[in-house]
């Protein structure tokens, strides 16, 4: 079975920017912005709302439904690129 990495712990870290906690320890503060086209993300663009963030389902989502697959936060968590 494939690892499906679970976001355990998420702080806000300053504009689009929230430091994650995954399940096996990885943990890394993750610019969000990149990920604020479209939509359902609009909303998420006044800084106020995007810190109405909480976890559902293992990854980070928000009251209007948005969210980012945790696999992709997990990815990006990872890499260099973080914040």
């Amino acid at each position: 079975m494939e690892f499906l990495p679970i976001v355990i712990q998420a702080e806000y870290r300053g504009e689009y920017r929230i430091h994650l906690v995954f399940n096996d320890g990885v943990e890394n503060t993750v610019d969000f912005s990149q990920w604020l086209d479209g939509p359902v993300f609009e909303r998420l663009r006044d800084p106020g709302y995007f810190q109405r963030f909480f976890l559902e389902g293992g990854t980070v989502a928000w009251p209007n439904g948005a969210d980012v697959a945790p696999e992709t936060l997990y990815e990006r968590a990872k890499s260099s690129e973080a914040a």
